[in-house]
């Protein structure tokens, strides 16, 4: 395993769609999800996607957000399609390990279906609502050349961390947490 180095905003990656992958059980796949989940734990992060590591597939690991009570459990999802199932967003705060630095509101549906396959090869098909819903459609912005600035509304909402404190009552008033990839 090996933590690999996070490709940063403005780096072509970042900017493309990812290629889909044909074979989630190939070897370099399996390799590939063990260092980004290295990665993302070095890097403290909630979420991956494989174009942060300089590699253009369809493939994001993340944690899922859980209460207090639960540890958040790690997923792979690769070839992933998000379907919102209702026009009501939200707008949180995010943050972004190919952004590092700065945190922006964002705005995201409230609940989704994704689908795709397992690091198996198994089908998934997940419902997901607030913070679990807001991690996958970071990740997989990723795999289409977004970075959460373009879905920005109001770019007065971006800030630097070591000034995100100022804007804090903001996240308060949308009762939800911040999302650090």
């Amino acid at each position: 395993m090996a933590i690999l180095k996070i490709a940063k905003m403005g780096h072509p990656v970042l900017l493309q769609r990812a290629a889909e992958i044909d074979d989630p059980t190939a070897p370099d796949v399996q390799a590939l999800i063990e260092d980004m989940f290295e990665t993302m734990e070095d890097a403290q992060g909630l979420g991956l996607a494989a174009p942060q590591v300089h590699v253009a597939k369809r493939l994001v690991v993340f944690h899922v957000p859980g209460d207090e009570s639960e540890t958040p459990s790690p997923r792979v999802l690769i070839n992933p399609v998000i379907t919102p199932l209702s026009d009501d967003m939200h707008l949180s705060w995010e943050g972004c390990l190919s952004v590092p630095g700065l945190r922006g509101r964002v705005p995201r549906f409230d609940e989704i279906r994704y689908t795709g396959m397992d690091e198996t090869g198994a089908p998934v098909d997940v419902t997901a609502e607030g913070m679990h819903a807001r991690v996958v459609q970071h990740e997989c912005d990723h795999l289409d050349g977004r970075l959460y600035p373009t879905r920005m509304i109001d770019l007065a909402d971006l800030v630097f961390e070591s000034e995100w404190r100022y804007h804090l009552p903001l996240e308060q008033e949308d009762e939800e947490e911040d999302y650090d990839e």
